[in-house]
């Protein structure tokens, strides 16, 4: 790493921090998916009704940002969403193109800080390489941070490091979650430690207590990404996904994280509070098991939008969530045809924060 001594201050040195996904938004922002994209093989027809009623949802709460190819994209992207009854003055189209819709992945992450009485945001700019070079190409996705800070006119901080949004999950307040299968393997920083990798995280996102839980569900080509698994629903809340079935190839998996998650303790030095969240058990197509999960839900402004499986747990885990969110409405939506993109709702979008 470099030279500290001789380094520009780091964000954290300069006050920034990376805010929780439920503190208020100014929108949302997607990279609309491409038929002739590798995400939904032979399944691309319904995926656009399924953005149609996320962004028919987050357009009542929040602005809602998209990246499209070329003006061409845009206008047949407008027809769709007014077909299926998306429409409202707080959509903005954006020519950022990206070969592939997994915007958490690919786009922006964006830092606050308070300055002299001022609000003041700025955007990390990791490196994005497909998830360990699985789906090439990927240049133009790696740029879609860039083209934001300079649309949004924000300081862009370069840490040089691969890192996708889908790894880390942050309370907002000093800690972060994230799994060592996925920052750890070897097809992402083989350069770095682990004592290193951390360092960036409390360097670049203003974190403290770095938490590592251990594998990904089974079907995540992410190599286990932590949004899939565990998230903050309060400062001191977590919920993870727990397999019930003693015989479903998850159920050891999300056995050991929990069972970390129990031994953790906060900034304070008090236990975290841990809310189990079924699975929906085994969901297939063409032989394939796809990493369904309700963890993938996506916090808005005054509203929760959490995948549904067309699973009995799907009514149990909307009533969990909303629970833990009571001023919010937590809003079930069909992930059945998404997930065969090996994503959800979580990973298709990223928030902007005001």
């Amino acid at each position: 790493m470099p030279n500290q001594t001789s380094a520009p201050p780091s964000p954290a040195q300069l006050g920034y921090r990376m805010p929780a996904e439920w503190e208020h938004h100014q929108g949302t922002w997607f990279s609309w998916p491409r038929s002739e994209g590798i995400s939904f093989p032979g399944k691309f027809e319904p995926v656009p009704a399924v953005y149609a009623e996320l962004i028919k949802h987050l357009t009542q709460v929040e602005e809602v940002n998209i990246n499209i190819w070329n003006e061409e994209m845009a206008g047949e992207v407008r027809e769709t969403l007014r077909k299926l009854g998306a429409t409202a003055p707080n959509i903005h189209f954006h020519c950022f193109p990206a070969y592939e819709p997994w915007c958490r992945d690919h786009g922006p992450i964006f830092i606050v800080r308070e300055n002299q009485g001022k609000h003041e945001r700025a955007v990390i700019d990791w490196k994005y390489n497909a998830w360990g070079e699985k789906y090439p190409p990927y240049d133009l996705d790696d740029v879609v941070p860039e083209r934001v800070a300079k649309l949004r006119n924000l300081p862009l901080f370069s840490p040089g490091i691969i890192m996708e949004g889908g790894s880390i999950e942050v309370n907002g307040c000093g800690t972060i979650l994230t799994t060592e299968a996925c920052l750890l393997n070897k097809n992402r920083n083989p350069h770095l430690s682990k004592t290193e990798i951390e360092q960036y995280l409390r360097d670049y996102l203003g974190v403290t207590q770095v938490v590592w839980l251990g594998e990904g569900i089974i079907g995540d080509d992410t190599d286990g990404h932590i949004d899939d698994i565990s998230r903050f629903v309060t400062a001191n809340t977590i919920v993870t996904a727990v397999e019930e079935d003693p015989e479903d190839e998850n159920f050891g998996i999300l056995q050991e994280n929990l069972e970390r998650l129990l031994s953790l303790k906060n900034l304070q030095g008090d236990p975290f509070r841990i809310v189990p969240l079924p699975m929906p058990g085994l969901i297939e197509c063409e032989g394939q098991r796809l990493p369904a999960s309700y963890a993938n839900f996506y916090i808005a402004n005054e509203i929760v939008l959490m995948p549904t499986y067309r699973h009995k747990n799907d009514a149990r885990a909307r009533d969990i969530l909303q629970s833990e969110f009571p001023d919010r409405r937590v809003i079930g939506v069909d992930s059945t045809d998404l997930i065969w993109g090996l994503g959800s709702f979580h990973c298709i979008s990223q928030q902007e924060p005001s």
